[in-house]
């Protein structure tokens, strides 16, 4: 039973949950999508250089899928640099607007 004022068990009923590993929505979404802005010099040496797109500014993506992004979207997916991910890609919360975006494109339930 919920005590008087306390929401958590409430809020956690209400909000989407999504796995990231069985979505990668996201990291599918767009060519433009996966940018460099406000990582450092530092951030941007651990990407591997193989995973950067050729202008630098951003992920290298094959059509609109990241590079780093291994599996099947909507079905299991990994980062293939999770630890080393731009800003932008951390910023991507699932059920967010972003990612409810993303999953809209791609067909996925969005509730």
């Amino acid at each position: 039973m919920a005590v008087a004022g306390d929401f958590s068990s409430l809020e956690e009923s209400a909000a989407p949950l999504f796995d990231c590993q069985s979505c990668g929505a996201c990291c599918s979404y767009s060519a433009e999508w996966p940018r460099f802005s406000t990582e450092d010099d530092a951030q941007l040496d651990r990407i591997p250089a193989k995973y950067v797109s050729a202008d630098e500014a951003g992920m290298r993506c094959d059509g609109t899928r990241c590079s780093a992004l291994a599996g099947e979207v909507g079905k299991s997916t990994a980062c293939g640099i999770y630890e080393v991910r731009p800003d932008v890609c951390r910023a991507c919360m699932p059920g967010g607007d972003d990612c409810l975006m993303a999953r809209k494109a791609h067909g996925l339930p969005t509730l």
